[in-house]
């Protein structure tokens, strides 16, 4: 690229901190950065025009797992391996909402439930089983019982009778989230280059030089955020998870309000401004799914109508306004990977599809890896 002596002097002299990503956890790594060294010069490249991953494209869930997801980890980790990840997804919640403001959000304490089909009836019954204990389980980090059961009163189709709540669980508006974190950024005096692909980071013994398509530059320190496309850069055990979701035209009368869980997780929808945003069917090909490539696939597509026709507003009318997808980072462990990489290189990824309640956290924990 043809820079100018403004734009290399400027943008691309002295830089102590450079941050790939300009997500939930790049973004709050160069906050946190910021707090730590106020008089550092910070960067963060970024390499789309909005941030590229799952920040901005994701459901706008603040969730921290349910019930048959908890179960479920139960099943394959320790219980102390899952009070750590339930309590990590609460505080990073909890950081989120402190350092960006309800409002900011457009935090909406609605609650959670878990649909069970038809055919789902063994684990519904596990479900019904399991609450009580899984309730006392969580005592210690809520104080009260998480977990209940209410009646259908949404007026879903070929579903059990009734849907376990999670009275803790709420929903943002994730443009809005991302907006506000990066007008802060910008005002914390931190710069951020979009349309910037890094192409390799290659360390040395006091910084690295990072290696971009229109550029290369020298940084102290470089923290790579980029989750679901962590492999591109560094060798580690994260695996690309594209999920696809769609929403509807504004719907009259749409008595739905909160945030909804189906099989296992696999689905999960909400209202939005009067309308159904609803997203999943990775579990319909997952290998298929494992891209870093953007787009939508007829298969799960249709499986998404599908269930709005059958399941989920069965009794309206509706139009498919928008459709998209984002690449999520999962791998064989829950538990994030923050860690340097390097003697300048660090790591916050694989954020395993919970990415707005632990990305804060990881970001802040990224940052305070060099101190």
């Amino acid at each position: 690229m043809n820079l100018s002596y403004w734009e290399i002097k400027t943008w691309l002299t002295d830089v102590d901190f450079t941050i790939i990503g300009s997500g939930i956890v790049g973004l709050s790594c160069a906050l946190e950065l910021r707090r730590i060294y106020p008089n550092a010069n910070i960067l963060v490249l970024e390499k789309g025009l909005l941030p590229q991953g799952a920040s901005t494209k994701n459901a706008g869930f603040a969730c921290f797992g349910s019930l048959s997801e908890i179960i479920d980890d139960l099943e394959h980790h320790s219980e102390e391996e899952v009070l750590q990840l339930i309590s990590k997804r609460i505080n990073g919640l909890a950081l989120l909402r402190e350092t960006l403001g309800d409002h900011q959000i457009d935090y909406k304490p609605y609650g959670g439930y878990e649909l069970f089909l038809n055919e789902d009836e063994t684990l519904y019954h596990k479900c019904v089983e399991s609450k009580d204990p899984i309730n006392k389980f969580l005592k210690p980090l809520f104080g009260e019982d998480v977990f209940s059961f209410n009646e259908n009163s949404f007026g879903f189709n070929y579903i059990e009778d009734t849907l376990v709540f999670n009275q803790f669980e709420g929903q943002i508006d994730t443009g809005k989230m991302m907006a506000s974190l990066l007008k802060k950024t910008s005002d914390s005096g931190i710069k951020v280059l979009n349309n910037c692909h890094v192409n390799a980071i290659e360390d040395g013994l006091n910084s690295a030089i990072i290696i971009t398509d229109a550029f290369e530059i020298k940084s102290s320190k470089v923290f790579v955020a980029t989750n679901g496309f962590a492999s591109e850069l560094i060798k580690e055990k994260v695996k690309p998870a594209r999920a696809q979701v769609l929403i509807t035209k504004p719907i009259e009368n749409l008595k739905i309000k909160g945030t909804f869980h189906l099989d296992r997780g696999y689905y999960y929808f909400r209202n939005i401004d009067d309308r159904i945003l609803l997203g999943g069917g990775r579990n319909l090909d997952f290998k298929g799914e494992e891209t870093t490539e953007f787009g939508e696939t007829e298969l799960i597509q249709d499986k998404l109508e599908e269930l709005l026709k059958t399941t989920i507003i069965p009794s309206h009318k509706f139009e498919i306004e928008h459709s998209w997808s984002g690449i999520m980072g999962v791998g064989n462990q829950k538990k994030s990977i923050v860690k340097p990489m390097g003697n300048n290189i660090f790591c916050g990824v694989r954020l395993g599809g919970m990415g707005v309640a632990i990305g804060s956290i990881v970001g802040k924990d990224l940052a305070n890896l060099i101190e």
